[in-house]
């Protein structure tokens, strides 16, 4: 069975980089433009990996993943979060909400693909 990555990213232009990049990845892809989209999705798709930005209108990435982690049928899927927002306080902050590691934007391609592997 194919492994599914969920990303979810409010910028197209960002959503599209993530998708080319993962394109050789052997992963069915799922976008979400939101966080109340990433958590309806993660909740249907049950993906392998979530890939999340911060940064988004009505739920952000901290929100979303603070849902996801502690939620009952999501709460075993890793997240990582994809942020400019990379200080410190990020960082704790993001760990503190579920997630299992951060990728500062803008990100090396490798970064992020040797992140994906790790958690796949």
């Amino acid at each position: 069975m194919s492994k599914k990555i969920l990303v979810v990213d409010d910028d197209p232009v960002q959503l599209q980089h993530i998708s080319n990049l993962l394109s050789n990845v052997d992963a069915e892809l799922i976008l979400a433009a939101n966080g109340q989209q990433g958590i309806s999705k993660a909740l249907e798709e049950l993906p392998d990996l979530i890939l999340m930005d911060v940064v988004m209108p009505e739920v952000d990435g901290f929100a979303a993943c603070r849902q996801i982690t502690s939620a009952a049928e999501t709460r075993n899927i890793p997240v990582v979060i994809v942020s400019s927002k990379n200080q410190e306080a990020d960082r704790v902050w993001a760990q503190l909400q579920g997630a299992k590691a951060m990728i500062a934007k803008p990100f090396a391609d490798q970064e992020l693909l040797a992140r994906v592997n790790e958690f796949l």
